[in-house]
């Protein structure tokens, strides 16, 4: 999001290894600036003007000219200069936008989908009203729109994803206006996602302590995704001067950055975790078998995944098994605001960021969209009657989520005395048999989302008659 001092690309630009290859036999393509000083080496017989390995690899060249072309060039001639000689040198060009396009258009499209079918399950199927939580998913689509189109139309074209010397100035400017506009965009988004899976735990923990934790929570939240928002906005004065401070020719102030980004990724994972750790507590209290809170608590655990995308390299493993998308996406961050290849290291922390709010909207609506699909293909819920009639059905408690084998009871009618029999009996005269059966789907945590019901059975009483003795 931020770059380092001019002073630093300048130093650092031209010293990496290879950066000068063969100067053609003219100088042409060169600016004016460089083409001095790449004749003083020359001059000095620190490389013959033919020989291509020493200009490519001689270290004392290099440095040489590297130092005049530092004081002597503003940014975008030494990106020239630096562009012209690692094309003599034959360096590959390095290009991987395309992949961010894909990805981007990809996960957005999954998003939108689930976040449709959960509109499309609880306005035509439950007939239920839509809650908070399904008004600030649906805002952080719509404020995801913006963010698809500035990478499909600003940052790949523009060259993100691309070493930043084979690129024109106005595509640099471009790219890093339109990383400004979609960083922004991502504080928003990641607040709001936050808010709507916070009114979702409203509504399926009646607890007023529980709730008294949310709307705390909430509040905390709404001014920290505000805040953010604003700094993010008001980081550099003039706004401009973010966009245009790279070629170290426009005069403005910025805040640190680099700190900026890491004190938001590092309160990002900390309230995710707090988040998700009310629903892993509340658990233990719901009235489910324990084979059903399983698939609950990992329904849930999911949100790990929209966490996991803010980790640094340095760190993945202390964070091996916390949280899986907001982890991942700090890895991109450890050489953000400190790296003078902007276009190319600024690649990450966009395809992380995408990723991280696309899983977020997924993880949101995972529990409505689960059931909305069990309700349409019942075999994924997995659930049949046991073979051989063991049938199973509630304790006295019937939220206890206890079973008991069920008791087949059998009456004869006869002329005498009716006359109980066990199962395995088979006397004379007409007998009637009723058994009930409670049967336990996949989709049983369906209970925890408003307006959805625990589906029960019974099989169909069975009349026998058994021929007469003799």
């Amino acid at each position: 999001m931020m770059f380092s001092l001019p002073a630093l690309l300048l130093a650092t630009l031209m010293l990496s290894s290879g950066v000068l290859g063969q100067v053609p036999a003219g100088l042409e393509g060169f600016p004016v600036c460089a083409t001095g000083c790449i004749t003083e080496a020359f001059e000095q017989g620190l490389c013959a003007a033919t020989n291509q390995t020493c200009i490519c690899t001689d270290a004392t060249f290099q440095a040489q000219v590297t130092q005049c072309v530092t004081s002597s060039c503003t940014i975008p001639e030494v990106l020239v200069t630096r562009n012209h000689t690692l094309t003599s040198c034959g360096a590959p060009v390095r290009d991987r936008s395309h992949q961010l396009l894909v990805v981007s258009i990809s996960m957005a499209s999954v998003a939108d989908v689930f976040v449709l079918l959960r509109f499309i399950y609880k306005a035509f199927v439950m007939q239920m009203e839509f809650g908070l939580d399904d008004w600030f998913v649906l805002a952080t689509v719509v404020a995801g729109i913006p963010s698809v189109v500035i990478i499909g139309q600003g940052l790949v074209p523009n060259g993100l994803g691309r070493d930043i010397w084979t690129l024109t100035a106005t595509q640099i400017t471009n790219v890093v206006r339109n990383f400004y506009m979609m960083a922004w965009l991502y504080f928003l988004q990641t607040a709001l996602l936050k808010l709507t899976i916070i009114c979702f735990y409203m509504r399926i923990f009646p607890s007023q302590d529980v709730r008294r934790l949310l709307w705390g929570t909430f509040i905390f939240v709404t001014l920290w995704g505000l805040a953010f928002v604003l700094t993010a906005i008001f980081q550099c004065w003039p706004i401009s001067y973010f966009w245009h401070r790279w070629d170290g020719l426009h005069q403005g102030t910025c805040i640190e950055i680099n700190s900026f980004s890491w004190s938001n990724a590092a309160m990002n994972i900390a309230i995710d975790c707090w988040i998700l750790a009310i629903p892993i507590w509340q658990l233990r209290k719901l009235h489910l078998h324990w084979k059903k809170k399983i698939p609950v608590g990992i329904m849930f655990s999911l949100g790990f995944l929209y966490v996991l995308s803010h980790y640094s390299k340095q760190a993945q493993l202390i964070f091996a098994s916390v949280t899986i998308v907001s982890i991942l996406r700090l890895r991109s961050l450890v050489n953000f605001g400190t790296r003078d290849n902007v276009t190319w290291e600024f690649y990450d922390v966009a395809l992380w960021s995408t990723i991280e709010v696309c899983v977020g909207i997924i993880t949101a609506c995972l529990p409505t969209v689960r059931i909305f699909l069990v309700k349409i293909f019942p075999i994924l819920s997995g659930s049949s009657y046991a073979s051989r009639g063991a049938y199973y059905n509630h304790s006295s408690n019937p939220r206890s989520g206890i079973m008991h084998p069920a008791r087949n009871e059998v009456r004869i009618a006869s002329k005498g005395r009716p006359e109980s029999v066990s199962d395995g009996g088979s006397p004379p005269g007409i007998q009637f048999q009723k058994s009930y059966a409670v049967q336990y789907s996949d989709n049983d945590e369906s209970s925890l989302v408003p307006g959805t019901e625990i589906e029960l059975s019974s099989p169909p009483k069975t009349w026998q008659r058994n021929p007469p003795t003799n």
